[in-house]
């Protein structure tokens, strides 16, 4: 693909990021590509995603530097440009950059020879009875030894505003929306929708709703269960639940989840992708449901989305499946499948070869 503009989204409290950084500037004036550092800090201001990338002069191509975190700042950025993102791995634990930061030149080479695939992800947006606000004390509270919040989330221009069916919010979340107690000694109870008829009532330190993508993020760390990241899904989960039913729930991706907040509950803070962006009050609900567009993120390689799980949570292999010490394949990835497991997506490179940075 042509990249007429590329926007690098930093960690940059790693040193291993800002190095990398400057690779991808390298890269970037070698080949007259308009290079742009996107940080929603850096100026103390607090910006809205569309905004910062039309400030950005409007990238085709948005490259992370760090871990999951800021792959999810740059993935907010993205969507809302509609751009492409490239997530190069700095992180630890996560599962949503691919690339090693020394591979960085290499991967762009093949951004642009177009030997790349685009992984096609869901993304989550959300309706409110009312437009999300966070109080003064709470702001200066949430704020402490870190960065301006983002900013509470605009009405979208582009839906109508219905007394019924509450006001649409711009919100996009890769990973998860979520509903949580803001008093340690009080839990958050909530009516829990499903397709708008009612599911149950909790009280519970958290509700939320996640993506296939965001399933091995908060979710997962609740009890909640893994869903491939190729799935079309909602996962329900709620956290601490005081009730005997304390499963996830797993919906269509056309049936959305909706989260009202009971009389005799608190007041409830709601983040998105892990950043707080409101409180509501008793009353008040929100709608959760699959976004019309997705995110569209650069694949180099086949995606190995159960290898990186054994190598994340450090699952052992059982002797009888390793052979000569190291764990193999149980089809081979060097030659076609045959034709009754043609339709399967089975990890295969069909040259023979391996990809210096498929993962």
């Amino acid at each position: 693909m042509t990249v007429n503009r590329l926007g690098l989204v930093v960690h940059g409290g790693r040193g291993e990021a800002v190095e990398a950084a400057r690779a991808v500037r390298v890269w970037c004036a070698e080949h007259a590509v308009p290079c742009t550092d996107i940080d929603v800090w850096h100026d103390h201001g607090r910006r809205n995603a569309q905004d910062e990338v039309e400030a950005a002069g409007g990238p085709d191509l948005i490259v992370t530097l760090g871990g999951d975190g800021t792959f999810l700042r740059g993935a907010r950025l993205a969507a809302a440009a509609d751009a492409l993102v490239l997530g190069i791995d700095l992180g630890r634990v996560g599962f949503l950059t691919e690339v090693p930061a020394a591979d960085v030149r290499s991967a762009l080479d093949a951004v642009r020879e177009d030997r790349l695939r685009i992984d096609s992800r869901m993304l989550l947006t959300l309706r409110a009875s009312r437009r999300l606000e966070l109080p003064e004390d709470l702001e200066a509270w949430a704020r402490y030894g870190r960065g301006p919040l983002l900013p509470p989330p605009q009405v979208r221009p582009d839906c109508q505003v219905d007394v019924d069916w509450g006001i649409p919010l711009e919100v996009t979340a890769l990973n998860d929306v979520v509903l949580e107690k803001l008093a340690r000694d009080r839990q958050v109870s909530v009516g829990v929708y499903v397709s708008g008829r009612l599911l149950a009532s909790y009280s519970a330190d958290a509700l939320l709703v996640a993506t296939p993508t965001g399933s091995t993020a908060y979710s997962f760390a609740a009890g909640g269960p893994v869903v491939s990241p190729r799935a079309e899904a909602l996962v329900f989960t709620p956290v601490a639940p005081h009730m005997t039913f304390n499963r996830s729930v797993v919906t269509a991706p056309d049936e959305p989840v909706g989260l009202r907040i009971l009389e005799r509950s608190g007041s409830a803070a709601v983040s998105i992708d892990g950043q707080l962006r409101g409180v509501l009050d008793p009353g008040d609900w929100i709608g959760v449901y699959a976004a019309p567009r997705r995110l569209r993120a650069v694949r180099l390689g086949p995606m190995d989305f159960y290898g990186r799980l054994r190598e994340r949570m450090n699952l052992t292999d059982a002797p009888a499946a390793v052979a000569d010490g190291s764990p193999a394949p149980l089809w081979s990835v060097t030659t076609p499948p045959p034709g009754d497991l043609a339709h399967l997506a089975l990890l295969t490179v069909p040259d023979g070869s391996s990809s210096p940075i498929a993962q």
